[in-house]
């Protein structure tokens, strides 16, 4: 899965910048990490199947994180 660097913005409207994936060093399950670009702009991580699938939000799918720039 190829998960392009960059600006995301969340479903619920908060933005995010893309630094890059990761691989968990015991299951080799791949990882996004990426920043907060508001607040304490904090890192954080998540699995890329999860931040590549579409949800359920007020009653549309939609993707969880939108790729902007």
């Amino acid at each position: 899965m190829t998960i392009q660097r960059g600006k995301y913005r969340h479903f619920k409207g908060n933005f995010y910048e893309v630094i890059g994936t990761a691989l968990h060093s015991e299951i080799l399950e791949e990882y996004v990490v990426y920043r907060a670009l508001y607040g304490e702009q904090k890192l954080w991580v998540r699995p890329a199947k999860m931040f590549t699938e579409k949800i359920m939000y007020e009653g549309k799918e939609v993707e969880r994180f939108r790729f902007v720039e």
